[in-house]
């Protein structure tokens, strides 16, 4: 059996990123330990149409935020890694500076040390100085930096084909195998390019 993704979902704007992950990962099968912030859980009844019950739902445990003596908070119970999907500049900020006051930061740090995959989608722009910091920060202790920046290539026709090629990249980086957004294959895209460039006057 598969070792368990951490996914915790942070107050920034685009919570539907976590949500849609953990729907996604509970049709894959892929076990999903889950920790919302307080600022997530007001965040799901503004921006999306899920109850926090029906959130809670799709993952497979369910920890409190303020539960320091949670599973996750210690290197020695296995995982997979983590992905904070949205990650809010606050939660990036404690995580670059160890400051563990709550499980969502002590379990990345926790991922961190163990040198598992820790996944930020972090949400916020524009971004200044004191941001990219942050992040080059946290990108040198090992952290991926994944923003949900959209993707065109293959050819979106709807907001959720956008949220799936975030999310499936996110995925990538923690092993877990999907069919979520259609991948870049260049011979045929380069097909179709040099032939529009032939019949271009």
């Amino acid at each position: 059996m598969s070792l368990p993704l951490v996914v915790a979902i942070t107050g920034a704007t685009g919570v539907i990123y976590g949500v849609e992950m953990l729907r996604v990962l509970k049709e894959l099968g892929q076990e999903t330990h889950l920790i919302l912030s307080e600022a997530a859980c007001l965040n799901i009844s503004i921006e999306t149409n899920y109850s926090l019950d029906e959130v809670k739902a799709l993952a497979d445990v369910v920890y409190n935020n303020q539960d320091i003596g949670a599973t996750v908070a210690s290197g020695s119970f296995r995982t997979r890694g983590m992905i904070v999907a949205p990650c809010t500049v606050k939660t990036l900020s404690s995580i670059a500076n160890s400051f563990t006051y709550n499980l969502v930061v002590r379990a990345a740090d926790v991922t961190l040390k163990e040198r598992r995959t820790l996944v930020l989608m972090v949400r916020e722009t524009p971004l200044h100085k004191g941001h990219l910091d942050l992040m080059s920060r946290v990108a040198d202790y090992g952290a991926v930096l994944l923003p949900p920046m959209p993707a065109f290539y293959h050819q979106p026709e709807s907001i959720m084909d956008i949220i799936h090629q975030s999310i499936g990249k996110a995925l990538d980086h923690v092993g877990i195998e999907h069919q979520l957004f259609k991948r870049w294959n260049g011979h045929d895209h380069m097909d179709k390019i040099n032939q529009g460039l032939r019949m271009a006057p």
